[in-house]
């Protein structure tokens, strides 16, 4: 793995709704978590219909040791998101120190940071980081409509007039391409969002010219095109069929079922736990972004840690761990 990743139980002291769909949840970790980079975020255990399952939230600066995140409760939700609505003061949860997977620059004098709804809350960290610079900042944040802009307050008294909110319901609309063909030479930029958007970020950032490895991203990889429903994945060398249930991702699944998947992020962004695809009887929903789009077109693997399908798809290279050779064979 790239990061160490150790657990420690953590308090729960306090919640606030940010938005009507946004809940912060302030943590008390037993173990003090030290200092953390910028755009870092912790990962939690939760129990889902008795099964263990981890979810990843973006830390949020905050005083006195305590952790801050912020849970979006979704229409789709896997039921992550309505464990952690659940929690209550007092309640105590298992979290993983914190860890960035954000690759960001810190030497440049130029940055944009784009946000998309929820993709908002490891922004507040990047921002006052690069306040504190002499640097040229702007932010761009889009929403559905005001009162779903979570956090738009500290990031108002933190950046000014380099912020600038776009509420689609009010007909904002963020060019991305314009943004990006603005923005001065040697510039880095920095987005979080639902997968759509860094989708139209990253053919943006290309088509304004400007180089792959200036463009710093991380994503909510429960998004996708498609709804969130159950499928069936068929191993191909037995025939197996296995049910992925809607509120279950692939590739827990599979190690649950006794193929060893490894696994590194789990957010869709390294790679680590592609899967080969035979065929596929419906359509995959690539969630990742780890692939690119012509790679996703051809449907030749698979992240099963946050992409879906619906229908059934075919998969090869899977083994179970009791079915290997042993060592006196």
């Amino acid at each position: 793995m790239r990061f160490a990743e150790h657990w420690s139980q953590a308090s729960v002291i306090a919640t606030r709704d940010l938005a009507p769909t946004i809940r912060e949840i302030t943590l008390k970790p037993d173990v003090p978590a030290g200092s953390w980079a910028p755009g870092s975020h912790i990962s939690v255990a939760v129990l889902i219909d008795g099964q263990p399952e981890r979810r990843s939230y973006s830390l949020i600066p905050c005083a006195d040791g305590l952790l801050r995140i912020a849970v979006r409760i979704a229409d789709d939700s896997r039921g992550g998101s309505r464990a952690m609505w659940a929690l209550q003061p007092g309640n105590k949860l298992d979290i993983s120190n914190p860890t960035s997977l954000f690759e960001i620059d810190w030497s440049r004098k130029h940055y944009c940071l784009i946000a998309g709804g929820i993709g908002v809350t490891p922004m507040l960290g990047i921002a006052a980081a690069l306040a504190r610079k002499n640097v040229d900042l702007s932010m761009h944040y889009a929403v559905k409509s005001h009162e779903d802009a979570a956090l738009h307050d500290e990031l108002a008294a933190l950046l000014g007039e380099q912020l600038r909110l776009y509420p689609s319901a009010a007909g904002g609309r963020l060019d991305l391409l314009a943004t990006f063909a603005a923005l001065p030479e040697n510039a880095i930029a920095v987005v979080c969002g639902p997968l759509r958007m860094l989708e139209a970020a990253k053919q943006a950032w290309a088509d304004a010219g400007r180089p792959a490895s200036d463009l710093c991203f991380e994503t909510f990889g429960s998004s996708g095109r498609l709804p969130t429903r159950e499928f069936r994945v068929r191993i191909g060398t037995t025939g197996q069929e296995i049910l992925i249930p809607r509120d279950r991702s692939m590739l827990d699944v599979l190690n649950a079922a006794g193929f060893e998947v490894i696994s590194d992020c789990q957010r869709g962004e390294c790679g680590v736990c592609a899967i080969d695809v035979a065929c596929v009887d419906g359509e995959i929903d690539h969630r990742d972004v780890f692939f690119s789009t012509e790679q996703k077109h051809h449907n030749g693997k698979i992240c099963p840690c946050v992409s879906r399908a619906n229908g059934t798809v075919t998969i090869d290279t899977l083994y179970r761990a009791d079915q290997l050779p042993s060592a006196a064979a």
